[in-house]
């Protein structure tokens, strides 16, 4: 579905990001969650956004442009349905200075807070894990703050399935304790390509219901 994906630009706050008024998806998560990977998963392109195997590699927003060939409002000049990808910092990298970590925490508070082309952020957790303090809590602040935001559990070939169940249950079974509904769940690998149609076609549902 997707056509082509370009990165555009960086910014280091919400206020310098691109005047546009495309929908915008982004994807954010603790430091090394598979980040990088599943974008580039999603987009055809293994050098889009750049990965790396040292944690808190990603500073600054950055938007990259994706068009694809189903017919939306939404049009880029070459008159395809078109939409932005916003790639965020990670969150909690423990061996980041305090001074950075607290930047990087207002940068992302405030591009979630005041950016109005905003559609729905994509918080990634690594299934491999138990139920993380630092992404509950963060999970919270977005509900607290009515931020729309999905579920997206990274690195699904790296766990047996009964294990991938488990964990993905105990998140839900968590969030339900003070949660009256579940926010939408992806289950993904970047590795095998899990879950990229499922993601694609939810992005595209929610393009063709803003463009009625």
């Amino acid at each position: 579905m997707i056509t082509s994906a370009e990165f555009i630009i960086s910014n280091p706050d919400v206020a310098t990001c691109p005047k546009s008024t495309l929908p915008e998806y982004a994807f954010i998560g603790r430091s090394n969650v598979g980040k990088s990977s599943l974008i580039n998963m999603l987009c055809h392109n293994p050098k889009l956004a750049k990965t790396s195997q040292k944690p808190g590699k990603t500073l600054l927003i950055n938007h990259f442009l994706v068009e694809s060939s189903n017919p939306q409002i939404f049009k880029s000049s070459n008159g395809k349905c078109a939409w932005h990808l916003v790639d965020l910092p990670g969150y909690g990298f423990a061996q980041t200075g305090q001074k950075q970590r607290e930047q990087l925490r207002k940068m992302i508070e405030r591009y979630c807070l005041l950016r109005e082309q905003l559609v729905s952020l994509f918080v990634l957790v690594d299934c491999r894990l138990a139920p993380q303090k630092i992404d509950l809590e963060f999970m919270q602040w977005l509900g607290e703050n009515e931020v729309p935001f999905a579920i997206v559990f990274t690195k699904s070939d790296k766990v047996g399935k009964g294990r991938l169940s488990e964990n993905v249950g105990a998140y839900k079974q968590t969030l339900l304790e003070t949660w009256e509904e579940l926010p939408p769940i992806f289950i993904t690998s970047a590795e095998k390509g899990d879950g990229a149609e499922e993601l694609i076609h939810y992005i595209e549902t929610i393009n063709a219901d803003l463009g009625k």
